[in-house]
């Protein structure tokens, strides 16, 4: 470049690297407005999603209020009973008078828009908490017979054990207590139902094998980089059940249209396997089932199997005869599909189970051997029916 004017060049940096500046600074102030509609909690985790040096830089532009609680709650590991709670409650002593509790109940709401969670404390100890429902209602009598149990968490517990609680209790609220018993926050069931959800995302990425860090607008190159390995993995189980295709060339060279019934058998099972895979996962995430208590579960997937192949089956059954004029096909592809439903039951309850007792996580590893078994065990039992009744 040496002799030319490289001066336009250099201007088109400038503006480009002003144009980032200003994309950068727009997105920013976004951010904050949109953050000022969030409660805490859910501006806290949407914090949590971005760098550092990003999250620092927004939370300073915070109002005052907002800001201390969300710097309040961004002390908290993301995947402890603290990284879910809220901090719209108060604080009152269980002799509180009505007229000071409402009073505290209206600033509460002028200042945050939204109802508060009255917790009655004594020297700082939960005692309870005064529904704001319970306190409408009774507006005569000692204001501690509206005073209700509540349960409470250790504010470092996994988000697991909160979940449990609800299941177990069924309660609306859980209180979160910080090691000298003190009150840090409060869960409400809508919290733990957002975490459900973002877990039930997150399963469903794995399950397909796709990073959650992996963003729907992402780059070419991150398409790449978080699937490759899966792919290649799953290329050589294809690998495997074309192998098991090749052991039966003669069959299917002595009856051609067996060839258009192989997707058929294969995609139902898959499917059969993906829908169990799912249910199972999923009690896995919940902790309600695992490798020592998986008896019924594996009963009730294999019974179920049975009935879905029955239906799946006569109806592929009826198609082959229909569109095919083979009823003697149609009865192959039935027991094939039956045959695979019960694999799909099987391999789908019992592999992610024994991937968890092993410490590898199944919803990341197990669809890859479940679909080897549901591949490679239906075309087995399809190719091998017809080799001993169609040919």
């Amino acid at each position: 470049m040496h002799g030319h004017d490289l001066s336009p060049i250099i201007a088109r940096i400038k503006h480009s690297g002003k144009q980032r500046v200003a994309y950068v600074r727009s997105l920013k102030k976004n951010l904050v407005a949109l953050l000022h509609f969030l409660d805490p909690d859910e501006a806290t985790h949407l914090l949590h999603s971005v760098s550092a040096h990003r999250r620092n830089a927004i939370v300073s532009r915070l109002t005052k209020e907002l800001r201390e609680k969300v710097e309040f709650l961004l002390k908290f590991s993301p995947e402890s009973a603290a990284g879910i709670m809220n901090v719209d409650y108060i604080e009152v002593p269980k002799t509180i008078g009505r007229i000071k509790l409402a009073a505290l109940i209206k600033e509460h709401i002028d200042r945050t828009g939204r109802p508060p969670t009255v917790l009655a404390v004594e020297n700082g100890i939960l005692l309870g908490e005064f529904p704001i429902h319970k306190l409408l209602q009774k507006r005569t009598g000692h204001i501690e017979d509206a005073l209700l149990p509540l349960p409470n968490i250790h504010y470092n517990e996994a988000q697991e054990e909160v979940i449990r609680m609800f299941r177990k209790n069924r309660n609306r609220k859980v209180a979160v207590l910080d090691d000298d018993q003190s009150i840090l926050g409060v869960i409400h069931a809508n919290d733990v139902i957002r975490t459900l959800d973002r877990q039930s995302t997150k399963e469903l990425y794995e399950i397909a094998g796709v990073k959650t860090i992996e963003h729907v607008f992402g780059s070419a190159w991150e398409k790449v980089k978080y699937r490759y390995a899966w792919l290649i993995i799953n290329l050589f189980t294809a690998f495997l059940a074309a192998w098991v295709v090749s052991l039966f060339q003669n069959t299917i060279n002595a009856y051609v249209l067996l060839a258009a019934y192989m997707p058929v058998v294969a995609g139902m099972g898959g499917n059969a396997a993906t829908q169990t895979l799912v249910v199972i996962t999923r009690g896995i995430a919940l902790k309600e089932i695992e490798l020592k208590n998986a008896w019924p579960a594996l009963v009730n997937e294999v019974t179920g199997g049975v009935m879905n192949g029955l239906i799946i089956g006569v109806i592929v059954a009826i198609a082959a005869t229909v569109f095919n004029s083979d009823p003697i096909l149609g009865v192959v592809v039935a027991f094939a599909v039956l045959i695979n439903f019960i694999v799909a039951g099987v391999f789908g309850t019992l592999i992610p189970l024994y991937l968890k007792s092993r410490g590898i996580d199944p919803a990341s590893s197990a669809t890859v051997f479940i679909t080897t078994a549901t591949d490679c065990i239906g075309f087995l039992a399809f190719l091998g029916l017809a080799s001993l009744i169609l040919v």
